[in-house]
């Protein structure tokens, strides 16, 4: 039987998950961490087959994670599950070594389908990421300014456009107020833009909010 951890900070997430996944008999979910933190603690210690790992835990969450994970153990899969819509992360996550992503909306189907094809085959890519991807190598996908930001900077940027504060942003992803401030100086300046308004714009033209 394959071995799974899931890694959500809703008890209630993970439960459901776990009584999907377990239900068709396939899988056994042997490990829930509720932080990154707890995750790469038992990714040491205990044998797994995949993760499913939730993009927005607090502390470290998916995006910081996921390279952590993709050093430690680079043969294990990770499933990224996260309310974001494809075209916000899924793209950025799968070039990061995410061997799928798949919206916390779709259907349970949807979500033991994606991990008996990532099993199969290594990967599950859904038909709009496929189609993201396909642009990109075409050349007709976004070029713009935030394709070429870090992770960090581009979480740092939706929160700033979505308009919350320094302080905010820096309580939700455990940073300083001064490392958010930093970010935030070195944005406007490879984005070309000259303060908050202006990124809040970016964000909302760029189809970047929630």
């Amino acid at each position: 039987m394959l071995r799974i951890f899931i890694a959500d900070d809703h008890a209630v997430v993970r439960a459901g998950l776990r009584h999907i996944l377990e239900d068709t008999g396939e899988f056994a979910v042997v490990g829930e961490a509720a932080n990154g933190v707890e995750l790469l603690e038992l990714v040491r210690s205990s044998e797994v087959d995949l993760v499913i790992l939730d993009l927005s835990m607090p502390g470290r969450g998916g995006v910081e994670i996921l390279p952590r994970l993709r050093e430690e153990r680079p043969r294990l899969p990770v499933l990224i599950l996260s309310t974001y819509p494809e075209e916000q992360y899924a793209v950025r996550l799968i070039k990061a070594g995410a061997a799928g992503y798949l919206n916390k909306e779709s259907a349970p189907e949807l979500l033991v389908r994606a991990v008996r094809q990532i099993f199969r085959n290594g990967r599950y890519i859904s038909e709009t990421v496929a189609e993201l991807l396909a642009n990109q190598v075409a050349g007709r996908g976004v070029t713009a300014g935030h394709e070429q930001l870090s992770n960090r900077e581009y979480e740092v940027l939706r929160l700033l456009g979505s308009g919350k504060t320094v302080s905010e942003v820096a309580e939700k992803l455990s940073l300083s107020v001064k490392t958010v401030s930093t970010y935030r100086t070195r944005l406007l300046a490879k984005l070309g833009l000259h303060g908050n308004a202006d990124l809040i714009r970016y964000v909302i033209e760029s189809r970047l909010a929630d």
